[in-house]
């Protein structure tokens, strides 16, 4: 068997059959499936979901309104398992707080963390807390968390404070951290970066992504150098991160005490990972910017109205920043905008957004119905 066949059949999720010609075989999980890449072992019991394989999806409506022949793709990863990007990262490590030993984990959340979090140390037998802050936790994920099984401790503060008592009891107490800055998350997320190159045949041109506490846009160019490294891509991206301009400290330059924003996700005045992800776009030769809350919901509307993509609206913070650069892409140059989480995540922001499309109180009769509908 040659090298050449070996990762082809890594790449495409192929093995051999019994006559000798491919067969394909259900998807194993990001650790199965990317094994050679993660620091993984044969003694590492695997915590798995059967996450990650999510769609690349071509986005004509968007490719309409950028113009200039530009292809635009959206990274669909709220159909992971829990709902968002967060369970790539997740399965590593839980995988390896289990391997460690640890009968317990913790993490710091705006509400996917501790979805995916609780998720994947209850099915790895663990304890899982989550220490949010109150009030600023969309209900779809703190009722995922509580269904879970998570211990959600609520504090009157941010994300940036219940991070500091995260890391303050991980030292203290026999708990695993897995908040971004546990290095295996970053190893799980950089998967995105393999299905993107493999579903294109390269790197996009530009990847657009939303950035909390911007491990996710470290993760995705770990990802995309170490493919370009082993010779199974020819180019690397511009990364283009994008935060809420309530809540933009690497916009800014400075941390944000009290940051705010509807896109709850993304509500982090002090990313862990700020240093690492300014080091991506200076070697990607990328931007950073900001973007309103209302060119947010505009961006979230349009991938629900005209592409039939619901996501969270902290994912659409990728849509939004794609267009505010729209005239700097290059034509015919290929995009990829990175949803992070689904829409579902947040019923109450998209009820909120479209309660005049609702026609309550009508009567239980066909003339009534019609005439709403003006037919």
């Amino acid at each position: 068997m040659t090298l050449a066949s070996s990762l082809k059949r890594l790449l495409t999720g192929q093995k051999p059959s019994r006559d000798g010609g491919p067969t394909s075989r259900p998807w194993p999980g990001l650790v199965e499936q990317y094994r050679p890449w993660l620091p993984v072992g044969d003694g590492t019991p695997v915590v798995t979901l059967l996450e990650g394989n999510t769609p690349l999806l071509r986005a004509p409506a968007l490719e309409k309104r950028v113009g200039r022949g530009v292809q635009v793709f959206l990274k669909v990863d709220g159909l992971n398992p829990t709902g968002s990007f967060k369970d790539r990262g997740m399965t590593m490590a839980i995988s390896k707080a289990k391997e460690a030993g640890a009968t317990a984990v913790i993490c710091a959340s705006t509400g996917n963390t501790s979805a995916a979090a609780a998720a994947y140390a209850r099915r790895g037998g663990l304890r899982a807390f989550a220490v949010i802050p109150d009030g600023y936790v969309a209900k779809g994920k703190l009722a995922q968390a509580l269904l879970y099984g998570a211990e959600v401790l609520a504090i009157q503060g941010n994300f940036d404070q219940a991070l500091a008592i995260t890391q303050k009891l991980a030292e203290r107490y026999p708990v695993t951290l897995v908040n971004s800055i546990n290095p295996y998350r970053l190893q799980g997320q950089k998967t995105a970066a393999f299905e993107v190159v493999q579903a294109l045949g390269d790197a996009p041109d530009w990847l657009c992504i939303p950035m909390g506490n911007a491990g996710n846009i470290s993760a995705y160019w770990m990802g995309f150098q170490e493919y370009r490294n082993a010779g199974l891509s020819k180019m690397l991206p511009v990364m283009c991160g994008f935060q809420a301009s309530g809540s933009a400290p690497l916009v800014l330059g400075h941390p944000v005490d009290n940051p705010t924003t509807v896109a709850t996700a993304i509500r982090i005045g002090n990313p862990a990972n700020g240093e690492k992800a300014l080091a991506v776009r200076k070697e990607s030769g990328g931007r950073f910017a900001s973007v309103s809350d209302g060119e947010i919901l505009a961006a979230y509307q349009v991938l629900a109205t005209e592409e039939g993509v619901f996501c969270e609206p902290a994912s659409a913070a990728s849509v939004a920043g794609m267009f505010k650069y729209a005239t700097e892409i290059p034509s015919e140059a290929r995009v990829v905008c990175v949803l992070t989480g689904n829409g579902l995540k947040d019923p109450t922001t998209a009820l909120d957004a479209n309660h005049a499309n609702l026609h309550r109180n009508l009567a239980p009769e066909a003339e009534a119905v019609v005439q709403v509908m003006g037919l």
